[in-house]
């Protein structure tokens, strides 16, 4: 039961509103903003150094809400890396709303970095 609730949650995530203010993401617009997330989250085992040692999350996959309240907590401060609250800064709630259905859409199946 609780499978099946969770694929239908996960259907309704691509489908429809990701967020509280109703803004629905679009896995197409995402495609243009990635750039500045696969540097780092689309290399199995990365981490940053800066300002010290952080094991960097593979994304993809993710639940969409999960994705954009990470990003919200970003922008509002309430998280602390720095490069993510640079980046989280400068993204929109449409932004969030696309990275995120981009991102929860993926499998193990799917290329993570098409520049490779």
């Amino acid at each position: 039961m609780k499978k099946l609730l969770f694929v239908a949650v996960a259907a309704m995530t691509l489908a429809g509103t990701v967020n509280a203010q109703g803004v629905k993401g679009d896995v197409k617009a995402a495609e243009s903003k990635v750039a500045m997330c696969i540097g780092c989250h689309a290399i199995p085992g990365y981490r940053s150094s800066f300002p010290e040692i952080y094991t960097v999350p593979m994304i993809g996959g993710q639940n969409a809400e999960y994705i954009v309240a990470a990003l919200q907590a970003y922008k509002k401060g309430e998280r602390k890396h720095p490069t993510m609250r640079g980046i989280a800064g400068s993204l929109t709630d449409q932004d969030m709303a696309d990275l995120a259905v981009y991102y929860s859409a993926q499998t193990s199946a799917t290329t993570i970095n098409k520049l490779k």
